[in-house]
């Protein structure tokens, strides 16, 4: 039986944060890039079937996708409304005072948190920039360089449940793997590591 085309979405993994820089422009740490240098020398086997790679317009999504990318021979596609969950009105927060706002914005997903963009407007914005993906990428598996908490808000859409972090990718720093059918988005695989997923 010939396996249904995928839609992988990986969350970039870690980066370098710099509260003097945007969150936007931060690129990956050594630790991510390593990471993501491991799932490169794999990728032609362990993505293989993948005809189109997909960036947030985020550095830190780029750094991760453009290795992949060059791996299986692949021009990176930025997609313009894949960004994160907007921050931009508190910019960088300490990381209990990050995880406090972001507790508050998963369980408030009506309302803007201190000013950044609500869950549910996120949710369907990165809904919108996957179905659109999948209505023009050629045939074949998709690989989409994303982020955890929209990623997240994915997940919850396409499992056709509440908006709640008990859905977020956890601790860690990112660098994990959801899979969904291409043709439907129906789940196939909730969050796991890069590692775990591609056995690396």
């Amino acid at each position: 039986m010939t396996q249904n085309a995928r839609l992988i979405y990986l969350s970039h993994p870690q980066v370098q944060i710099d509260p003097y820089v945007p969150i936007t422009e931060w690129p990956l740490n050594d630790v991510g890039q390593s990471r993501i240098r491991a799932l490169a020398e794999t990728a032609p086997t362990c993505l293989d079937g993948t005809n189109s790679v997909f960036s947030s317009p985020e550095r830190k999504a780029r750094d991760a996708a453009g290795p992949l990318a060059s791996a299986l021979s692949l021009e990176v596609v930025i997609a313009e409304d894949s960004y994160e969950n907007d921050r931009s009105a508190t910019g960088y927060l300490p990381p209990s005072e990050f995880e406090k706002t972001a507790d508050a914005f998963f369980a408030n997903p009506t309302k803007s948190i201190r000013g950044w963009e609500r869950a549910q407007d996120a949710q369907t914005r990165i809904l919108i920039s996957i179905k659109t993906m999948t209505h023009t990428a050629p045939p074949g598996d998709i690989l989409v360089v994303g982020h955890g908490a929209v990623g997240s808000l994915l997940y919850c859409a396409c499992a056709n449940t509440p908006i709640s972090r008990e859905y977020d990718q956890g601790p860690g720093g990112g660098g994990n793997v959801m899979i969904f059918d291409r043709a439907n988005l129906r789940v196939q695989t909730h969050w796991c590591s890069i590692e775990q997923a591609f056995e690396i």
